[in-house]
């Protein structure tokens, strides 16, 4: 009887040796009973499938307890470890490929509040990024070059530690022999195995790939020695897998895995693992074959029917146009949009601007909260508007800019679908409720997340970008009040080796720099221009131009200034504050606000100094040499304004 006990456990549980410190298992095939499983992952085939065809969601898949990673007598020192597993990651046939996915050790199993897109679900929220709590441990098989998180490719695979920019990383592939590099496609849906050992003696880590049922390559991939992973690890973590979709979809599987902290993991039978990629091809060829068959049977009534579909959906159509698949891929169907915003009501509005209304909505495909930005009429300024903002917005990616999600265009409305924000935009935080005003730590943490937003923009982006609407109510403020950069609606692209060719005058009365009113032409200068008359907003609790004042004080720059130069720049601050600020981070921006507003371009400085100087690498900027910024004759120039003065305005000279 008690060997029969004995014989069930060996049957109940996976190979594992549970009566030392070392954990030890083996999976040829899986079964939900064996795993922890959350969000989107599942059991399918007996494969792990993290990831469906479904937009914006996160799968995770655990070994059911935690690992022994340190000696409760010797925290400083980590535990070996050794696994190997096959994996394949099929892209959607309808769309461009994912994310990718990732094999990780860490202390959180559950992906409750964590991020998707190209995040893969490994963090729980922005501003972890990076931080020592995460305790993270993550080798990355990425499908998708991110140039926010410094990707070398579109088909590698790195090393993270607490963070998403890799520590190490390499196009993925393996080595035949010494010297002949033979590259290898993530995502090609083909079964890839994976080898990852760590020598706690030596402190290095070893990556493999190679195609299943190929032998182990003796050179890996990646061979790195690290003396901080005993400093991430804790006593116990969780090893797993994680993957996440966002607009672009792919399903990521598991087939087979082991694992060990006594030594090399169990050798892996691959012989009759399943190849979900030859499931994709064949499902394509059935349905080919079934669509050429019936299609001669209901043919006819498909003739009939076509006006009849047409007169239902009417109120619905979508056109289609040649720009749309060169701009963005994803459009939303308005029907969708109409419901999301429960008919664009008037409790759905978020805001007004001299073209849009921005509304909440909640899409009833999947449950996300939006907000739906339409352009009320279609004038020629508003189709540039609308492109602009999709082909910039809609490729950008960095944790500093508001994401789009999509677009839909009906008839004569445009419509831009893009994370909603709960905070709503920063200028309602500054000149709403005094007894709610956002405190300063809390404002300097948006100058530093604007700034680096801008560097990327400007400088790590493929392209250069000049947004030309700098201002607190362009910028968003997510749950945790970090901030986000939006409305992309008057943003300009061109290669880094040249120069803007824009002749057109955009931008809010009071952020404009002074030389756009003579040449016309947009450059990141003019974007820091911006950015500095920003930061005296934000510091001082004023608008950059505030009729209602003394003449003296009416343009805000003008008024720092003259502080400035009568000794008394800390007068600046914002009343609002009641003086609970730290006066060296105070006194930091005002003086960076004053530089980067300086009337000519070539005293300002670059995106990067104003990051540098806002996290404090850099010293306060001197700038003793005087200036006198001529705001106000600029504005007594002729002008015409094509759009009110209390949103975005268009400015053009007259007689140019």
């Amino acid at each position: 009887m008690v060997r029969a006990c004995v014989i069930l456990v060996f049957f109940l549980f996976p190979l594992s040796l549970i009566v030392d410190a070392h954990t030890n298992f083996i999976y040829n095939q899986f079964n939900a009973s064996t795993l922890e499983l959350f969000g989107n992952a599942s059991v399918k085939s007996d494969a792990i499938s993290l990831t469906h065809y479904s937009q914006y969601s996160i799968g995770r898949a655990f070994y059911r307890y935690p690992v022994r990673m340190k000696d409760p007598a010797s925290l400083n020192s980590m535990s070996s470890f050794s696994t190997s597993f096959v994996f394949s990651i099929v892209p959607s046939p309808n769309s461009r490929s994912g994310y990718g996915m990732a094999f990780l050790m860490t202390p959180h199993k559950s992906p409750e509040g964590y991020l998707s897109t190209q995040y893969l679900g490994l963090i729980s929220n922005i501003s972890s990024v990076g931080k020592a709590y995460n305790h993270l441990i993550a080798v990355e098989f990425s499908t998708l070059k991110n140039l926010e998180f410094r990707d070398i490719n579109d088909n590698h695979v790195g090393v993270d530690l607490n963070d998403l920019r890799s520590v190490n990383a390499s196009p993925a592939g393996f080595w035949k022999g010494n010297n002949q590099f033979q590259d290898l496609n993530l995502k090609s849906g083909q079964n890839i195995q994976a080898w990852i050992d760590y020598d706690h003696l030596q402190n290095e880590l070893r990556v493999t790939i190679a195609e299943a049922g190929s032998q182990r390559p003796e050179t890996p991939l990646i061979h790195m020695k690290n003396t901080s992973l005993p400093n991430i690890v804790v006593e116990e973590m969780y090893v797993g897998f994680s993957a996440a979709t966002g607009v672009f979809l792919e399903e990521n599987y598991v087939l087979s895995w082991s694992f060990s902290t006594n030594g090399t993991a169990s050798f892996l039978n691959t012989s009759n693992l399943p190849s979900f990629a030859l499931r994709e091809i064949k499902r394509s060829n059935s349905r080919l074959v079934a669509g050429i068959t019936t299609a001669c049977v209901v043919v006819l009534l498909m003739v009939v029917a076509a006006g009849l579909v047409w007169l239902k959906r009417k109120r619905y159509r979508n056109l289609i146009e040649e720009w749309e698949m060169e701009y963005w891929p994803h459009r939303f169907k308005y029907k969708d949009l109409h419901i999301a915003t429960k008919g664009f009501g008037e409790k759905q509005l978020l805001g007004c601007g001299g073209f849009s209304q921005v509304y909440k909505g909640v899409l009833p495909t999947n449950g996300l909260q939006v907000a739906v930005k339409r352009i009320l009429r279609e004038t020629d300024d508003g189709i540039k508007d609308f492109l602009a903002e999709i082909s910039s917005l809609g490729r950008l990616q960095h944790r500093n800019l508001v994401q789009i999600r999509g677009f839909c265009r009906r008839e004569n409305q445009l419509f831009i679908v893009y994370d909603y924000m709960p905070n709503g935009s920063l200028d309602k935080m500054i000149f709403g409720d005094p007894e709610k005003v956002l405190k300063w730590g809390q404002r300097y943490r948006v100058l530093r997340d604007v700034a680096a937003g801008l560097v990327y923009l400007h400088e790590e982006w493929e392209q250069r970008v000049v947004h030309r609407d700098i201002k607190s109510s362009n910028i968003l403020l997510d749950s945790e009040l970090n901030g986000k950069l939006g409305d992309f609606g008057l943003a300009r692209l061109y290669e880094h080796n040249e120069n803007s060719q824009t002749t057109r005058v955009v931008g809010t009365l009071g952020y404009i720099a002074p030389e756009l009113i003579h040449t016309g032409k947009a450059s990141p200068a003019t974007d820091v221009f911006s950015f500095g008359v920003f930061m005296l907003e934000v510091a001082c609790g004023r608008r950059p131009v505030d009729t209602s004042l003394q003449p003296d004080q009416t343009i805000l720059v003008e008024w720092v200034r003259e502080l400035d130069d009568n000794g008394s720049l800390m007068d600046a601050a914002d009343p609002n504050l009641g003086g609970q600020y730290v006066e060296d981070e105070m006194e930091r921006v005002l003086k960076l606000g004053l530089l980067c507003s300086n009337p000519e371009p070539e005293g300002r400085p670059g995106t990067r100094q104003v990051l540098q100087t806002l996290e404090e690498e850099d010293p306060i900027p001197d700038f003793d040499a005087p200036f006198h910024l001529e705001m106000s004759n600029s504005w007594r120039s002729p002008i015409c304004y094509s759009r009110s003065t209390d949103a975005s305005i268009s400015v053009s000279l007259e007689g140019r």
